[in-house]
Formats: C-alpha cells, sequence, structure tokens
C-alpha cells in the first residue's frame, strides 16, 4: 500500500518534497494557505498572514548554480543571482517538468498536527486543514514540515525604550515594499543583516537621510567575486574546505578579513566589529560601500532611547527622524503541531536538524529549517531525498541517545563558534552539512572512484564549485545529466554576462600544466586523506 505523506507549505522546500515523494513512490498531499507557490520568493503587494513577504527589489544572494535544484539547472540565459520574479519563473519550470501542482491544495491552512492513538505502532498522523471556513481530518503516515523560518516577524520593542512615544513611523522589514514611502524622510534601520543593509541602500536613494544603526558592526561581503565570479562559485569548493580545515579559525579569519578589507578599510567605514569574520553569519551587499562613502548612509551605534521625535544612540549622540525600519529577523514556531516539538527562543532539539529524536516512528521531519552558508534550496532537497527513504524504512535512524548526542554536540559547536544570536541557533556550513546528509542518502561523490575513472571530472568536482549536481553523480536519484552540468557549469555562469562580442586576444593558458600537475596530486593527496 502506498504510503500518504502531508507536505505543509508549497514553497521552494515544498516543491522539491513533494517531487521526493514522487520518486520514491509516495502519495504526496502538499497544503499550500496561500493561492500559489513560492512562499518565501513570491512578491505580494500586502504581507500575507503565516506567510514570508519580501521586498519588490529583492535579489538573492546565492548564485544559480549554487542554489539549483540539483537535476533540473537554471537556464543559461538567466542571471547569475536572480530578481525574485526570475525565481518565481524557475519554480514555475520546476514544478511543469515535475508535474508537481496536481498534488498542492491551495488556500488551505493546516490547523492541526497529531499522533494517532496508535501512532507507536503505525506512525501515523491525524491531520486537520481548513478551506473556505470549512475543516477537514484526514490520516497521513509521514509529515514533512515545509514552512520555514522566515514567517514571524522578531520586533524587540521592549529594548528601545521611548518606541511608545515616537510619533513617526516604524515598522518591521516585512512590512516594507517599496522607498516611495520615505521620500525626503529621515530614517533609521536598525539591524545590520542582509535585510538591514538592502533597506538602508534603497531607502537611501529617496531619503533626506539614512542612518543604519547597529549593536555589534559586522563584516561585509559582496556577491561580485574574483575574476568576476559569483562568491559563491570562488568560496564553496571541496579544496577550499580541505584547506580549511588545515587552518586554525584564526588563520582562517586572518585571511578572510585581509580581503574584505583590501575592498575597503571596515574600519574607516564604521562597520568593523569585534567579532571575527566566521563568527557571524555573513552579511552580502555590493553598494553599502557607495552609500557609506556618499554620505547616504551615516553608520551608528544601537538606539538607546527614542523621543518624540528623535532617535539617541549608545554614544551619545541625538538625530532627528521621521522613521524606522526595524529588521531585526524573525521567529519560527509550530503551533499545528501541538506539543510534539518545543521551540524556545529560535532552538529546536532536532537531529541533522531535521528529526525530532524522541518520537517513537520516524515519521515526521523538518525541511529547510537551516541558516546555511550558502543556498538553501539544494540543502532542503537533500533532506527530502533522505526523508522520503526514512519513511520508506530504507534508511534507518540511530538510537535516540545517539541522536540527542549528535544534536548536543551540534548546538554546543553552535554556541562556541558564533556570536550568541537569535540567528545563530540553526546554523550550517555548506559542504559539510550537504556532505553529511549525503553520507546518509548514499549519494557523496567518492573522489578517489572519480580520479582514477575519470579524471577530468574529479578535478572540476574538487576543485570547483561544490554545485548541487555533485550529490546526483551516483546512489539513490541518479541523474545521468549529472556529468554534463557539472562540466559545462562554467559556461552557464558566463553565458548571460555575454550580451556584446568582445575580441579576444590568444593567451598563454590561465593555469600552467606544472600546477595543474601539482593539483593533480593534491587532489591524490586529500582523497586519501578522507579515506
Amino acid at each position: 500500500m502506498v504510503k500518504k505523506v502531508a507536505v505543509i507549505g508549497g514553497g521552494s522546500s515544498g516543491l522539491c518534497a513533494i517531487k521526493a515523494c514522487l520518486q520514491e513512490g509516495l502519495e504526496p498531499v502538499c497544503f499550500e494557505r496561500t493561492r500559489d507557490i513560492g512562499g518565501l520568493w513570491r512578491f505580494e503587494e500586502q504581507p500575507e498572514e503565516g506567510r514570508a513577504s519580501i521586498y519588490r527589489s529583492v535579489i538573492i544572494n546565492t548564485s544559480k548554480e549554487m542554489m539549483c535544484f540539483s537535476d533540473f539547472p537554471i537556464p543559461d540565459d538567466f542571471p547569475n543571482y536572480m530578481h525574485n520574479s526570475k525565481i518565481m519563473e524557475y519554480f514555475r519550470m520546476y514544478a511543469q517538468r515535475f508535474d508537481l501542482l496536481r498534488h498542492i491544495r491551495f488556500r488551505t491552512s493546516v490547523c492541526r498536527v497529531a499522533k494517532r492513538p496508535d501512532f507507536a505502532a503505525t506512525g501515523q498522523w491525524e491531520v486537520v486543514t481548513e478551506s473556505e471556513g470549512k475543516q477537514e481530518a484526514a490520516v497521513f503516515d509521514a509529515v514533512l514540515v515545509c514552512t520555514g523560518h522566515h514567517t514571524e516577524a522578531h520586533l524587540p520593542l521592549s529594548a528601545f525604550p521611548g518606541i511608545e512615544k515616537f510619533k513617526g513611523r516604524y515598522l518591521h522589514s516585512r512590512d516594507y515594499k517599496d522607498a516611495q514611502d520615505f521620500t525626503d524622510k529621515r530614517v533609521v534601520v536598525i539591524g545590520i543583516g542582509n535585510s538591514g543593509l538592502d533597506l538602508a541602500v534603497e531607502i537611501s536613494q529617496t531619503a533626506k537621510q539614512v542612518f543604519l544603526s547597529t549593536r555589534r558592526g559586522a563584516w561585509i561581503l559582496n556577491r561580485v567575486g574574483d575574476q568576476g565570479y559569483p562568491i559563491d562559485i570562488v568560496f564553496t569548493t571541496r579544496m577550499k574546505t580541505f584547506l580549511k580545515q588545515l587552518m586554525s579559525p584564526s588563520m582562517v579569519s586572518d585571511f578572510a578579513e585581509k580581503q574584505l578589507n583590501a575592498r575597503f578599510d571596515h574600519s574607516h567605514y564604521g562597520l568593523k566589529p569585534k567579532h571575527r569574520i566566521i563568527d557571524q553569519h555573513p552579511s552580502v551587499n555590493d553598494d553599502l560601500p557607495n552609500r557609506i562613502i556618499s554620505g547616504k548612509v551615516l553608520v551608528k551605534p544601537n538606539v538607546q532611547e527614542f523621543t518624540e521625535t528623535s532617535a539617541i544612540f549608545a554614544d551619545g549622540t541625538r538625530e532627528d527622524i521621521d522613521a524606522v525600519v526595524f529588521a531585526t529577523g524573525y521567529s519560527f514556531s509550530f503551533p499545528f503541531l501541538e506539543g510534539c516539538v518545543k521551540v524556545v527562543e529560535n532552538q529546536i532539539p532536532l537531529y541533522k536538524f531535521m528529526f525530532p529524536p524522541d518520537l517513537e516512528k520516524p515519521t515526521l521531519a523538518f525541511i529547510g529549517l537551516i541558516q546555511p552558508l550558502g543556498a538553501i534550496m539544494p540543502i532542503s532537497e537533500l533532506q527530502c531525498r533522505w526523508a522520503t527513504r526514512v519513511f520508506k524504512g530504507l534508511n534507518k535512524l540511530p538510537p535516540r541517545h545517539d541522536m540527542e548526542a549528535d544534536i548536543k554536540q551540534k548546538m554546543e559547536a553552535m554556541a562556541k563558534r558564533y556570536v550568541r544570536s537569535r540567528r545563530h541557533t540553526i546554523q550550517v556550513d555548506y559542504i559539510p552539512y550537504m556532505d553529511e546528509l549525503a553520507c546518509q542518502v548514499g549519494v557523496k561523490p567518492n573522489l578517489l572512484t572519480l580520479f582514477l575513472t575519470d579524471p577530468k571530472l574529479a578535478l572540476e568536482v574538487f576543485f570547483g564549485p561544490c554545485t548541487p549536481y555533485q550529490y546526483r553523480l551516483r546512489g539513490p536519484g541518479e541523474w545521468a545529466g549529472a556529468r554534463e552540468a557539472i562540466l559545462t557549469q562554467r559556461q552557464r555562469i558566463i553565458k548571460p554576462m555575454q550580451t556584446r562580442r568582445v575580441e579576444e586576444h590568444p593567451s598563454a593558458p590561465t593555469v600552467p600544466l606544472i600546477f595543474k600537475l601539482v593539483g593533480a596530486v593534491a587532489v591524490l593527496a586529500v582523497i586519501f586523506a578522507y579515506l
């Protein structure tokens, strides 16, 4: 008998959850509370309850080759960093290609997910949904929670004395749509994460003055890396991950901070934090230095107090202001799960950030509930591939005490590495976490085998960007097009920028033969180090 799986949410994680279920012969039913797919990436003029909300101009911070689903490359003419409308176009192509929409029930909210009385024996759940005012209950063999972690705005007004007296306008970044409402205004943006930086830059195009307020400062990356390649293409490689393991955290920080300060000195721009670069989730923005150097954005310390018409900062300075934008992040919770999991200050104990360790049967999994140093879509996809195999009984989870030990180890590692913050409770490093999942599924690339059988591919897998296609080369879900996708990925990166033909002059090879030979030896050394 085919097992039925409830998929909660029709965003990027929900789409790959449906596909993974279908590929494992399961029967998915996806419940999406709104009228359309896309989740976070679907722009709407008005924020919708229970759904993440973005502003009109949002462009993703991860490049297309790193963020695509592993067996469906993004078209080569799409830009490397896509506007939200392009991301939605890609999602629709994916949904059409794999016939996913017929498994989605739109405008249907999940009210309750509860264990059946015989859960210890069957692992089944009762899922209560509501559509057009009518409730309906159904039994499912497993549940995939794909609601993300950007739905509930975190607005810590109690930390800002006087805000109740402020006569101007204040809002959370979730409610921001465009800069027109701030024309000729003096605006404070609180928070220096990606949303805070984007909003400070955009609002400064129309505002009289923008003040960017930060408690700690931040290291700022830009999207464009060496030789104009996307920054994640440059840094997310197996070779760099291996070298990072050989270096101390201090050495890694020294190297990275020197590179960032070569672009602009973070001390001169008032941005340098006390913490090292690897101690905080990085912020990405190409335009902030230009707005600071032109005086349109002034970096300030934390707001100590608000008055009716001004903000008083921690350094004692006072600025008259008309509006405040709180880019203070999000909280997540799962009220429909009726006590099956408990979230405390954005912390939730899940094995591999997916499975509650205390369930009698492993039939509940959370997808995309992570904050990666890299793209989230391929991670969600690989999580789904593993979860569906666990639901079918093809993969087994370890005993509860082993899972709890793994959870504890990861939480302690995060607490040790990162600055204490609500955003640092679900952090993962892209390649190590993807490889961890891949080992569970049996799809981690075998470098030794590749080097012996296909050295051209092996060199690109090791030295090139760790694109999602690497996890389709072997094992369950193997894709015949994975090799070709890897060997042509650089062409797809360059293609959308070549909109004007230029005359190329012959030049010496960028990588001399001796360095290629040395690199090949290094690959062998790494392979044997991994064994």
